[in-house]
Protein backbone atom coordinates (compact mmCIF):
# COMPACT_ATOMS: atom_id res chain seq x y z
CA UNK A 1 0.00 0.00 0.00
CA UNK A 2 1.18 3.29 -0.83
CA UNK A 3 2.23 5.62 2.01
CA UNK A 4 -0.74 7.98 2.58
CA UNK A 5 0.00 11.74 2.87
CA UNK A 6 -0.57 14.35 5.36
CA UNK A 7 -1.08 17.61 3.71
CA UNK A 8 -1.88 21.33 5.60
CA UNK A 9 -3.95 23.74 3.72
CA UNK A 10 -3.20 27.34 3.48
CA UNK A 11 -6.33 29.36 3.34
CA UNK A 12 -5.13 32.75 2.02
CA UNK A 13 -7.11 36.14 2.16
CA UNK A 14 -6.29 39.69 1.44
CA UNK A 15 -2.28 37.88 2.10
CA UNK A 16 -2.41 36.38 5.46
CA UNK A 17 -3.99 32.91 6.45
CA UNK A 18 -7.32 32.16 7.80
CA UNK A 19 -9.64 29.75 8.61
CA UNK A 20 -13.61 29.33 9.35
CA UNK A 21 -16.40 27.17 10.23
CA UNK A 22 -18.66 25.68 7.42
CA UNK A 23 -16.94 28.28 4.83
CA UNK A 24 -18.00 31.18 7.59
CA UNK A 25 -16.78 33.35 10.46
CA UNK A 26 -13.56 33.83 8.69
CA UNK A 27 -10.86 35.05 11.21
CA UNK A 28 -6.98 35.60 11.07
CA UNK A 29 -4.04 33.34 11.69
CA UNK A 30 -0.59 33.80 10.50
CA UNK A 31 1.92 34.38 7.98
CA UNK A 32 1.53 32.11 4.82
CA UNK A 33 5.11 32.43 4.67
CA UNK A 34 5.68 30.97 8.35
CA UNK A 35 3.49 28.86 8.03
CA UNK A 36 5.30 27.02 5.06
CA UNK A 37 8.82 27.49 6.47
CA UNK A 38 7.04 25.61 9.72
CA UNK A 39 5.25 22.88 7.71
CA UNK A 40 8.51 21.82 5.65
CA UNK A 41 10.08 21.33 8.75
CA UNK A 42 7.13 19.43 10.84
CA UNK A 43 7.08 16.32 8.16
CA UNK A 44 4.21 17.11 6.06
CA UNK A 45 4.31 15.58 3.15
CA UNK A 46 2.74 18.36 0.82
CA UNK A 47 1.57 22.16 0.94
CA UNK A 48 -2.24 23.46 -0.62
CA UNK A 49 -1.71 27.02 -1.05
CA UNK A 50 -5.67 28.75 -1.54
CA UNK A 51 -6.21 32.60 -2.61
CA UNK A 52 -9.93 31.67 -1.48
CA UNK A 53 -11.00 34.36 -2.97
CA UNK A 54 -9.94 35.10 -6.12
CA UNK A 55 -12.42 33.15 -7.43
CA UNK A 56 -15.37 35.67 -6.14
CA UNK A 57 -13.74 38.59 -6.83
CA UNK A 58 -12.55 38.18 -10.29
CA UNK A 59 -8.86 39.07 -9.56
CA UNK A 60 -5.37 36.46 -10.17
CA UNK A 61 -3.74 34.77 -6.80
CA UNK A 62 -1.13 37.05 -4.87
CA UNK A 63 1.76 36.34 -7.27
CA UNK A 64 4.45 37.89 -5.06
CA UNK A 65 3.13 35.91 -1.45
CA UNK A 66 3.24 32.66 -3.55
CA UNK A 67 6.54 32.77 -4.83
CA UNK A 68 7.97 33.78 -1.30
CA UNK A 69 5.76 30.42 0.19
CA UNK A 70 7.15 28.38 -2.30
CA UNK A 71 11.13 29.46 -1.77
CA UNK A 72 10.59 28.27 1.80
CA UNK A 73 9.52 25.06 1.26
CA UNK A 74 11.17 21.77 -0.41
CA UNK A 75 7.50 19.82 -0.87
CA UNK A 76 5.17 19.63 -3.49
CA UNK A 77 3.37 22.90 -3.66
CA UNK A 78 -0.25 22.91 -4.82
CA UNK A 79 -1.77 25.98 -5.41
CA UNK A 80 -5.48 27.51 -6.56
CA UNK A 81 -7.79 30.50 -6.50
CA UNK A 82 -8.42 32.64 -9.99
CA UNK A 83 -7.20 29.94 -11.94
CA UNK A 84 -9.30 30.47 -15.24
CA UNK A 85 -7.27 29.77 -18.20
CA UNK A 86 -4.44 28.11 -19.00
CA UNK A 87 -1.91 31.40 -19.15
CA UNK A 88 -3.10 30.94 -15.04
CA UNK A 89 -1.61 27.34 -14.71
CA UNK A 90 1.32 29.04 -16.46
CA UNK A 91 2.01 31.35 -14.29
CA UNK A 92 1.13 29.67 -11.28
CA UNK A 93 3.68 27.48 -12.37
CA UNK A 94 6.27 29.42 -13.40
CA UNK A 95 6.04 31.28 -9.98
CA UNK A 96 6.52 28.18 -7.46
CA UNK A 97 3.62 25.18 -7.88
CA UNK A 98 4.09 21.55 -8.65
CA UNK A 99 0.45 21.06 -9.38
CA UNK A 100 -2.51 23.74 -10.21
CA UNK A 101 -6.06 23.09 -8.25
CA UNK A 102 -9.11 24.41 -10.59
CA UNK A 103 -12.63 24.51 -8.89
CA UNK A 104 -14.97 27.35 -10.22
CA UNK A 105 -12.62 28.00 -13.50
CA UNK A 106 -13.59 24.83 -14.58
CA UNK A 107 -17.11 24.83 -13.24
CA UNK A 108 -17.51 28.00 -15.63
CA UNK A 109 -15.24 25.86 -18.61
CA UNK A 110 -14.97 22.18 -18.18
CA UNK A 111 -12.71 22.11 -21.16
CA UNK A 112 -9.71 24.01 -19.20
CA UNK A 113 -9.27 20.40 -17.24
CA UNK A 114 -8.22 18.94 -20.53
CA UNK A 115 -6.67 21.26 -22.17
CA UNK A 116 -4.21 21.80 -18.79
CA UNK A 117 -3.85 17.44 -18.72
CA UNK A 118 -2.70 17.63 -22.53
CA UNK A 119 -0.38 20.71 -21.69
CA UNK A 120 1.46 20.29 -18.36
CA UNK A 121 0.41 16.08 -17.83
CA UNK A 122 -2.22 15.25 -16.00
CA UNK A 123 0.02 14.92 -12.80
CA UNK A 124 -0.15 18.66 -12.27
CA UNK A 125 -4.03 19.25 -12.76
CA UNK A 126 -5.91 19.14 -9.59
CA UNK A 127 -9.53 18.88 -9.51
CA UNK A 128 -10.96 20.91 -6.20
CA UNK A 129 -14.66 19.89 -5.20
CA UNK A 130 -16.17 22.00 -2.66
CA UNK A 131 -19.63 19.53 -2.07
CA UNK A 132 -22.54 20.01 0.06
CA UNK A 133 -26.01 17.68 0.49
CA UNK A 134 -28.61 19.37 -1.30
CA UNK A 135 -31.87 17.38 -1.36
CA UNK A 136 -29.93 14.19 -0.54
CA UNK A 137 -27.65 14.41 -3.23
CA UNK A 138 -23.49 15.31 -3.59
CA UNK A 139 -23.80 18.86 -5.05
CA UNK A 140 -21.23 20.52 -6.00
CA UNK A 141 -20.92 24.21 -5.50
CA UNK A 142 -18.60 26.80 -6.83
CA UNK A 143 -17.09 30.28 -5.82
CA UNK A 144 -15.57 29.23 -2.68
CA UNK A 145 -18.76 27.06 -1.89
CA UNK A 146 -20.84 30.34 -2.11
CA UNK A 147 -22.63 29.68 -5.17
CA UNK A 148 -24.94 25.94 -5.96
CA UNK A 149 -24.26 24.92 -9.40
CA UNK A 150 -26.75 22.30 -9.35
CA UNK A 151 -24.16 19.78 -10.70
CA UNK A 152 -24.14 16.18 -9.11
CA UNK A 153 -20.68 15.80 -7.52
CA UNK A 154 -20.06 12.30 -8.30
CA UNK A 155 -20.89 12.98 -11.94
CA UNK A 156 -18.71 15.91 -11.66
CA UNK A 157 -15.55 13.62 -10.66
CA UNK A 158 -16.50 10.77 -13.21
CA UNK A 159 -16.37 13.77 -15.99
CA UNK A 160 -12.94 15.59 -14.29
CA UNK A 161 -10.69 12.27 -14.17
CA UNK A 162 -12.34 11.32 -17.83
CA UNK A 163 -11.20 14.76 -18.99
CA UNK A 164 -7.62 14.59 -16.85
CA UNK A 165 -7.78 15.46 -13.59
CA UNK A 166 -5.02 13.82 -12.16
CA UNK A 167 -5.77 14.35 -8.19
CA UNK A 168 -9.68 14.97 -7.13
CA UNK A 169 -9.59 16.97 -3.60
CA UNK A 170 -12.83 16.78 -1.95
CA UNK A 171 -13.93 19.37 0.08
CA UNK A 172 -17.21 18.24 2.43
CA UNK A 173 -18.64 22.00 3.10
CA UNK A 174 -21.03 20.21 5.68
CA UNK A 175 -18.27 19.24 7.82
CA UNK A 176 -15.45 22.30 7.06
CA UNK A 177 -14.25 23.43 10.46
CA UNK A 178 -16.58 21.62 12.27
CA UNK A 179 -14.10 18.86 13.76
CA UNK A 180 -16.29 16.19 13.76
CA UNK A 181 -14.23 13.77 11.51
CA UNK A 182 -13.95 13.45 7.30
CA UNK A 183 -17.22 13.11 6.00
CA UNK A 184 -16.73 9.10 5.43
CA UNK A 185 -19.91 8.92 3.51
CA UNK A 186 -18.80 11.17 0.58
CA UNK A 187 -15.36 10.52 0.14
CA UNK A 188 -16.26 7.01 -0.40
CA UNK A 189 -18.98 8.18 -3.21
CA UNK A 190 -16.42 9.46 -4.70
CA UNK A 191 -13.81 6.76 -4.53
CA UNK A 192 -16.05 4.79 -5.58
CA UNK A 193 -16.44 6.07 -8.78
CA UNK A 194 -12.76 7.89 -9.15
CA UNK A 195 -9.68 5.82 -10.29
CA UNK A 196 -6.78 9.00 -9.45
CA UNK A 197 -5.68 10.23 -5.87
CA UNK A 198 -8.73 11.35 -3.86
CA UNK A 199 -7.56 13.71 -0.98
CA UNK A 200 -9.92 13.85 1.60
CA UNK A 201 -10.53 17.64 3.24
CA UNK A 202 -13.06 18.97 5.98
CA UNK A 203 -13.92 18.22 9.26
CA UNK A 204 -10.69 16.82 11.31
CA UNK A 205 -10.32 17.54 14.50
CA UNK A 206 -8.08 15.35 16.28
CA UNK A 207 -5.62 12.52 15.33
CA UNK A 208 -8.19 10.07 15.32
CA UNK A 209 -10.31 11.51 12.77
CA UNK A 210 -7.00 10.83 10.31
CA UNK A 211 -6.76 7.06 11.84
CA UNK A 212 -10.44 6.97 11.16
CA UNK A 213 -10.58 7.84 7.04
CA UNK A 214 -7.80 5.61 6.49
CA UNK A 215 -9.38 2.79 8.38
CA UNK A 216 -13.10 3.10 7.00
CA UNK A 217 -12.28 4.96 3.58
CA UNK A 218 -8.98 2.81 2.71
CA UNK A 219 -8.93 3.82 -1.02
CA UNK A 220 -8.23 7.84 0.30
CA UNK A 221 -4.78 8.83 -0.73
CA UNK A 222 -4.28 11.93 1.88
CA UNK A 223 -5.92 13.89 4.79
CA UNK A 224 -5.90 17.68 4.59
CA UNK A 225 -6.68 19.94 6.81
CA UNK A 226 -5.99 23.29 8.24
CA UNK A 227 -6.96 24.74 11.93
CA UNK A 228 -5.98 22.03 13.85
CA UNK A 229 -2.32 22.07 11.91
CA UNK A 230 -2.31 26.09 12.15
CA UNK A 231 -3.01 26.23 16.09
CA UNK A 232 -0.70 23.06 16.92
CA UNK A 233 -3.17 21.66 18.39
CA UNK A 234 -2.02 18.33 16.11
CA UNK A 235 1.17 17.91 15.34
CA UNK A 236 2.30 16.21 11.78
CA UNK A 237 5.05 14.24 13.15
CA UNK A 238 3.24 12.89 16.11
CA UNK A 239 0.19 12.64 13.70
CA UNK A 240 2.08 10.28 11.67
CA UNK A 241 3.58 8.37 14.54
CA UNK A 242 0.23 7.55 15.33
CA UNK A 243 -0.73 6.36 12.03
CA UNK A 244 1.99 4.35 11.85
CA UNK A 245 1.19 2.33 15.54
CA UNK A 246 -2.21 1.80 13.77
CA UNK A 247 -0.75 -0.16 10.77
CA UNK A 248 -1.06 3.06 8.55
CA UNK A 249 1.95 3.50 5.93
CA UNK A 250 2.61 6.96 6.28
CA UNK A 251 6.15 8.75 5.56
CA UNK A 252 8.60 9.71 8.89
Amino acid sequence: MLAKRIIPCLDIRDGRVVKGVNFQGVRDVESPVRLAEYYNRSGADELVFYDITASAEGRGLFGDILEQVAAQIFIPLTVGGGIRTLDDFDRVLKRGADKVSVNSGAIADPSLIGAAARKYGSQCVVLSMDVKRVDGQFRLFAKGGRVDTGIDALQWARDGVAAGAGELVVNSIDTDGVRGGFDLQMLQAVCDVADVPVIASGGAGNAQDFVTLFEQVPQADAGLAASIFHWKEVRIDELKRTLRAHKIPVRL
